[in-house]
């Protein structure tokens, strides 16, 4: 769906919300990884491309942090900022002062900082659009992550931006699922360290989404406790990375190994 599409659609159901008793708004999407990434785009002929870019970053690494969502991205209480291929949310509404204390003391980390809404261009539309921000902040990396957020009544999916009238959905069931994906991407080459994520579902009798706020609730919980999970995650995520790239174990494998490319293989880490 494009930008003017989604615009629309979120004016229509604001419509219906005023003119039709008791209804709630489902949130925007999330944003696609892997095309903001440039991950999805076809490379003429090879992969070469990929196995071109390197790892730069110094340890202790200096990490920015920054959420993007879908183009347009809004909720009950907050909305992204930007209208490139991504939005930027700079709310902190699911992730706690303790999650990125978590994140501050890992080891070999010289500093956690989010990137403002300040920095970030209004038409962002690709990896190269937050490391230059990063790179203000003198960051190495870039945790970049995304909520997507799906709400289900009676097995049915609800897709983003969808009207629940609340009066229509007693005696069912429904459950709201979420998911936090990340990547860690080096600000100096766009390498990509590695990617993780997390879900969480909270399923309830319908009849207790009798309010938007009842609704939210869930929302915000299944949100937080996944934004926790993938906290957790990218712990283990970061103790391999920092295993396999500190002091140069790439480059003395590339050197020994003729100066060939060499992928090291470790769960989830590397550019595969």
């Amino acid at each position: 769906m494009n930008r003017g599409m989604t615009w629309v659609t979120f004016l229509f159901a604001l419509a219906l919300v005023s003119g039709c008793g008791a209804h709630y708004v489902t949130p925007s999407g999330g944003a696609s990884m892997a095309e903001f990434a440039g991950l999805s785009e076809q490379i003429d002929g090879d992969i070469s491309k990929h196995f071109e870019t390197r790892p730069a970053a110094a340890f202790p690494a200096h990490i920015a942090v920054v959420r993007i969502q879908d183009s347009g991205y809004r909720n009950r209480t907050h909305h992204g900022y930007g209208h490139g291929r991504y939005s930027v949310v700079t709310t902190r509404d699911i992730e706690t002062d303790e999650a990125f204390e978590r994140l501050q003391k890992l080891p070999d980390v010289n500093g956690v900082a989010p990137i403002g809404r300040m920095l970030v261009p209004v038409n962002a539309n690709s990896i190269k659009d937050l490391r230059i921000p990063a790179a203000r902040l003198h960051a190495d990396m870039v945790l970049v992550y995304s909520v997507d957020t799906s709400l289900y009544v009676d097995g049915k999916q609800l897709g983003p931006l969808s009207v629940i009238s609340l009066g229509l959905i007693p005696n069912k069931k429904a459950h709201v699922t979420a998911t936090v994906a990340g990547m860690l991407v080096d600000v100096r080459t766009g390498y990509v360290y590695g990617t993780t994520e997390s879900t969480d579902t909270q399923s309830q009798i319908a009849t207790v989404w009798d309010t938007e706020v009842a609704i939210e609730s869930s929302r915000k919980k299944a949100e937080k406790n996944a934004f926790e999970g993938f906290v957790g995650e990218f712990e283990d995520l970061w103790g391999g990375v920092v295993n396999v790239y500190r002091d140069g174990a790439v480059a003395r494998h590339d050197e020994a190994l003729g100066n060939r490319y060499h992928t090291i293989k470790l769960g989830k880490i590397g550019n595969d």
